[in-house]
């Protein structure tokens, strides 16, 4: 069991929170705070046991100068403001003398948010790339670091590992909760178990294939991804989105696992990519021209018998262009039908989560993962290095040294 923040007496001591900020932002203004929202508990639970609360996050890629302009956390910090009900300071350096005599000069229960951590990465991706010289830095900023940011927690950053690496640290409820949901899922269905997948390629998900198709009952393929398997088995899909390089892979999985992989039997086709009324045909009816865009209503029937006898469901990707008013029915129908088993209801985070939400059903699953990526990690069956290197409860760590630059 990984140390939290529970785990530390953090009155009077200096605490960088890695959270989760990466929040969509138009026109300077944050259009869904779900990110912030999720972070609440862990700032709060910190803010009331009296400690210096530092809060650090990324806000999407930073490559350029000129990328800094609209990538500041400075809207961030006012939201937070809000929520929390009192002042959050927010510091324009992700480095420096102001960011550090700000730090000096706090006082128990003030919060201080610093700059997007990305603004590391113009001068050689030292952020992204685990600079050690900056891990060892923003550990000399605290006396505990606690990762509350599980959509980063597959990657290996300054902010995270870095961090880690050099100071006491534990998790915070956010990632702790992510774990109490998704760890079990895996290692301890419930039966049957049938997962979802859908989006694009099948190269994105070829490792989560492999390990789950092991685990679940059934596997339901839909979304860009279903049309490598039907190519595989010799059906023609038109001009439709094809995985090339991963149809030999898709054609042993069907050889090995004919009674897991549940392919669709019709699909909504046009001859171009736009929201335009397409047309439902069964799957040996595609014609060259002619693109997949959305599974079929048979199809979604078929679905639909998997997913009613379920215990536990994890889906992970949209059924067709959900994003097209024409093209939306495949992922909503899938939506409501999965809203209403009975058993544990996941959604790996990543569009499935965010077409959810657009439907009106966030509410009606047992969880809705915050990390598209690292959840899709944990179904791989790898582990997450920036909760890896988080200290065991049982780990000795008393006479834990923090390096010095």
């Amino acid at each position: 069991m990984k140390k939290t923040i529970k785990d530390f007496d953090l009155k009077g001591k200096r605490v960088i929170i890695r959270c989760d900020f990466n929040v969509p932002i138009k026109d300077g203004k944050i259009t869904d705070n779900t990110r912030i929202v999720e972070s609440l508990k862990t700032i709060k639970y910190a803010i009331t046991n009296g400690a210096k609360v530092i809060l650090m996050s990324h806000l999407g890629k930073v490559k350029e100068e000129s990328d800094k302009k609209n990538k500041s956390l400075k809207c961030v910090a006012l939201e937070l403001s809000k929520l929390l009900g009192q002042k959050v300071t927010f510091i324009n350096e992700t480095k420096g003398k102001k960011l550090e005599d700000a730090i000096s000069n706090m006082k128990e229960k003030e919060v201080i948010l610093m700059e997007n951590t990305r603004f590391e990465d113009i001068d050689g991706k030292k952020e992204s790339g685990n600079d050690p010289e900056l891990g060892v830095y923003w550990a000399s900023l605290c006396d505990i670091f606690i990762n509350d940011a599980f959509g980063t927690s597959h990657r290996s950053h300054a902010s995270n590992v870095g961090i880690a690496s050099n100071v006491e640290s534990g998790i915070g409820f956010l990632i702790q909760k992510e774990l109490d949901m998704l760890l079990p899922a895996i290692n301890k269905p419930d039966r049957p178990f049938t997962v979802i997948l859908g989006g694009a390629k099948v190269s994105d998900k070829i490792k989560v294939i492999e390990n789950l198709v092991e685990i679940a009952d059934y596997i339901l393929i839909g979304g860009g991804m279903c049309n490598t398997f039907l190519k595989a088995e010799g059906y023609n899909v038109g001009s439709s989105l094809v995985d090339n390089d991963n149809i030999d892979f898709c054609k042993r999985m069907l050889d090995k696992y004919p009674n897991k992989i549940i392919l669709p039997i019709d699909l909504v086709v046009n001859d171009e990519y736009k929201d335009t009324k397409g047309v439902n045909k069964l799957i040996n009816e595609i014609e060259d021209e002619e693109m997949s865009l959305d599974i079929g209503s048979k199809t979604i029937e078929l679905f639909k018998t998997y997913i009613a006898k379920s215990k536990q469901i994890i889906w992970n990707g949209p059924m067709g262009v959900f994003e097209f008013k024409n093209y939306e029915k495949g992922t909503k129908e899938i939506c409501d039908a999965v809203s209403s088993v009975k058993g544990k209801t996941i959604i790996g985070g990543g569009d499935s989560a965010s077409a959810a939400k657009k439907f009106g059903y966030d509410e009606k699953f047992t969880h809705i993962s915050t990390g598209g990526g690292a959840s899709l990690a944990l179904f791989e069956g790898v582990t997450l290095p920036a909760i890896d290197v988080i200290p065991n409860v049982e780990d000795d760590v008393t006479n834990f040294k923090k390096k010095t630059i």
